[in-house]
């Protein structure tokens, strides 16, 4: 391959990796090809896609981006699966799809800077919150305590409320109860 071909190459990679925060590594060896497209299909319709890569291009195209390191995940025939969704869900659809081919080798995956290596990866990095789970979890932590001081405030005045509640309906009760004397006239 010249020199021209592959810097064409390796420019077209760093474009597709470029906003990307992981990815997941596969090796594409024993797939029969409809088997692979069968992947690249469910992998579209999540918003994913699957790019068979040489892996020297690969490493050159990630340097100075977020996945500079995942080139220890590149072992010989690579397919990098990349997209906008989170590394869970990424993590998640290739275990499934490894419950339905024995064959798929999954080599890991790569978030944040650290390697999720294998199968026991895999696993690991689908345990991982989604990017909208981390955000709920930290949104509930901020408003935890303001409701608590809402509740210790509103708290004392509805039982005051109540309690004037309370004897406002007893007077009332009694003012029924009571009979009205009739004035006499003098």
């Amino acid at each position: 391959m010249s020199k021209k071909v592959k810097n064409l190459l390796t420019a077209e990679l760093k474009k597709r990796f470029g906003d990307i925060e992981g990815v997941a590594v596969i090796s594409p060896r024993g797939i029969s090809a409809n088997k692979n497209h069968g992947i690249r299909l469910r992998l579209h319709a999540k918003g994913l896609r699957m790019t068979v890569v040489k892996n020297t291009l690969a490493k050159r195209a990630t340097d100075g981006t977020k996945l500079a390191g995942f080139e220890q995940l590149l072992d010989g025939p690579s397919a990098v699966i990349y997209g906008n969704a989170s590394i869970a869900a990424i993590a998640k659809l290739l275990l499934a799809e490894k419950k339905t081919d024995e064959k798929l080798e999954l080599r890991g995956a790569f978030f944040d800077g650290e390697i999720y290596l294998g199968d026991k990866g895999m696993e690991q990095a689908s345990k991982l919150p989604t990017r909208e789970e981390a955000i709920s979890g930290i949104v509930a932590a901020l408003l935890g305590p303001g409701s608590k001081l809402a509740a210790a405030l509103i708290g004392p005045g509805g039982q005051l409320g109540g309690i004037l509640k309370t004897i406002e309906q007893n007077a009332g009760k009694r003012e029924a109860e009571t009979p009205e004397v009739a004035a006499a006239p003098v």
